[in-house]
């Protein structure tokens, strides 16, 4: 099971040693500064096209993923760290 409180943590560090603002970093995603509040605070988790592009922005590689036995959620799983499940369009 995903953890959503690690994998945030992972993310905001990188994000830090960057120099990036979360406003600044959300901008270059494309996405609101409280999702991406949201996804470092571990109440959201990312599909896993929108973890690719956190991952290119800050450099961060997914094998890191593994070695910290946090998974990646597939499209259409879970997207929430509380469990709620997305729903697939048919």
């Amino acid at each position: 099971m995903l953890d959503g409180k690690k994998l945030g943590a992972l993310i905001k560090d990188k994000r830090k040693e960057k120099h990036l603002k979360q406003t600044e970093m959300a901008k270059a995603l494309g996405m609101s500064r409280t999702y991406l509040s949201d996804i470092e605070n571990g109440r959201y988790l990312p599909s896993t096209k929108t973890l690719s592009r956190i991952a290119i922005l800050i450099n961060l590689d997914l094998n890191v993923l593994k070695m910290t036995e946090i998974q990646v959620v597939e499209e259409g799983g879970y997207d929430r760290a509380a469990g709620t499940c997305r729903r697939q369009a048919l």
